[in-house]
């Protein structure tokens, strides 16, 4: 797996500060000498890689918060990641990802998960039901709808632009906390936005620019004046 000395110093690194980072090394094999420290390791870092596949042992590191696994060739993650109870982030932009294990509800402590540039073709709705969560980036995805079960999302911002939206359901005005939604450069008509998230939701900023619509539609639509008042009051709170 490349140079042994490195991975020993690096070994060395994360048992003192529970620090595992190995990054742009060109590696195409998961790391098997990590598992020495996999009870102490918080921070594992092995974006920018060749790596195809995760091993099952990952759910053995259950002391991890922050998992980067980014801009690697990964088709898919391992359903053993949802042992992973502790973890805080999780980065796997920029693979080659067409679904996500259902195991991902079991991230329970999960704030930050970020999949942008991937082949998802359908919203995850496994992360709908954890209660930390704070932002999610699907962005330039294949993702063609935001379906209904969406309501109990606990995200703060939800990013969807780049995708191949053609749908929003309106149960997305009712997730409690959503207050930024990105869905810019998707196949969206103004027809597609529903009623709801304009005027019954806490969306306060609805990023819509180009879709299958100009500005002055949208800004036509039914019940936008009273998502303008939300918007233009979170600006003022801002200032």
């Amino acid at each position: 797996m490349g140079n042994q000395q490195t991975v020993k110093t690096h070994l060395q690194n994360a048992e003192r500060t529970g620090v595992f980072t190995f990054s742009k090394c060109k590696i195409t094999e998961f790391p098997k000498e990590i598992q020495r420290v996999q009870s102490t390791v918080r921070s594992l870092d092995l974006s920018v890689n060749k790596l195809k596949t995760i091993p099952d042992y990952l759910g053995s590191f259950v002391n991890l918060k922050h998992l980067n696994l980014s801009d690697n060739q990964l088709k898919a993650l391992p359903d053993s990641i949802g042992n992973l109870k502790k973890l805080e982030t999780l980065i796997v932009s920029n693979n080659q990802l067409t679904a996500l294990p259902i195991s991902l509800e079991g991230l329970v402590n999960l704030r930050t998960l970020t999949i942008s540039g991937n082949l998802l073709s359908s919203f995850p709705l496994q992360i709908v039901g954890l209660k930390h969560l704070e932002a999610v980036d699907l962005s330039k995805n294949k993702i063609s709808e935001i379906p209904d079960g969406v309501e109990a999302l606990q995200a703060t911002e939800v990013n969807l632009n780049q995708n191949q939206l053609s749908r929003i359901s309106e149960s997305i005005a009712s997730c409690p906390r959503l207050r930024v939604l990105r869905v810019e450069e998707n196949c969206l008509p103004s027809s597609g936005i529903p009623k709801k998230l304009l005027t019954d939701s806490p969306v306060s900023l609805l990023a819509v620019e180009g879709n299958l619509f100009e500005s002055k539609d949208f800004h036509q639509l039914d019940g936008y004046e009273a998502y303008l008042e939300r918007f233009t009051a979170t600006k003022k709170k801002m200032m």
